[in-house]
């Protein structure tokens, strides 16, 4: 079957990914934003629900070229990510001609020891994203996360099917962004892949919001309905 990793940024959520039945969660604060480094406390709860957790190590929003402050602080939230007992992190970082800062890399992946490593959508933005997937493989990398360079997964098909082939086994080449239950197993199909990304989440009707800067669709939360109908999708 089909691994789903769905994307959270509350405690409700990492409950709800485990109701739906998902394999894994990846834990961040404010999904809103592409998805930023998780609270300490948010961390050590998801811990005790009883999913597979990674946690979002992303310093703040936009690119992924980070100064030597924010990677030191990288370093750091990987520290809190294994103190709270998390399964795994999810990172990634380019220097400023847009290729993957290896030897940074190299540093987080040596923080993070025997801990998971997916490798984020930095790869969509890399020049050579084929070349990167080489990089990240040697790297030690568990799986890349990617829509195939292309603003949503399933436009993106060819290109992840061929990062698929290229990995031919050594790490788990994961579609994410744009998947819904009516296309994830279209997208599995022509991608070959053995895992999926998704936010599975719904509006919350009616929600008092206190910031300006909410979204104008309202304020959105992980829906265990949704993930159960993309587990059951994949299932069959």
């Amino acid at each position: 079957m089909v691994a789903l990793e769905v994307c959270v940024d509350t405690i409700e959520g990492v409950a709800a990914a485990k109701a739906g039945g998902a394999t894994r969660v990846e834990l961040c604060a404010a999904l809103s934003e592409g998805g930023l480094t998780p609270p300490l406390g948010l961390m050590r709860a998801a811990a005790a629900v009883g999913i597979q957790c990674y946690a979002m190590i992303r310093p703040r929003s936009g690119l992924f070229d980070f100064s030597e402050a924010e990677i030191a602080m990288m370093h750091d939230d990987i520290q809190a990510a294994r103190d709270a007992g998390l399964d795994g992190v999810v990172l990634g970082v380019q220097m400023a001609d847009g290729r993957l800062d290896l030897d940074a890399l190299r540093d987080l992946c040596a923080s993070a020891g025997e801990m998971g490593k997916t490798l984020h959508r930095v790869i969509d933005v890399v020049p050579d994203p084929m070349e990167a997937l080489d990089q990240v493989i040697a790297l030690g990398f568990d799986r890349v996360l990617t829509s195939g360079t292309a603003p949503e997964a399933p436009e993106g098909c060819d290109v992840i099917a061929a990062m698929v082939a290229r990995a031919a086994g050594r790490l788990s080449v994961m579609p994410g962004c744009g998947l819904t239950p009516e296309n994830v197993v279209q997208i599995v199909g022509r991608t070959g892949a053995s895992e999926v990304h998704a936010a599975c989440n719904a509006a919350v009707s009616d929600a008092e919001t206190f910031s300006d800067f909410d979204p104008p669709s309202g304020r959105m939360k992980t829906d265990p309905r949704a993930v159960a109908a993309m587990v059951s999708a994949l299932a069959h």
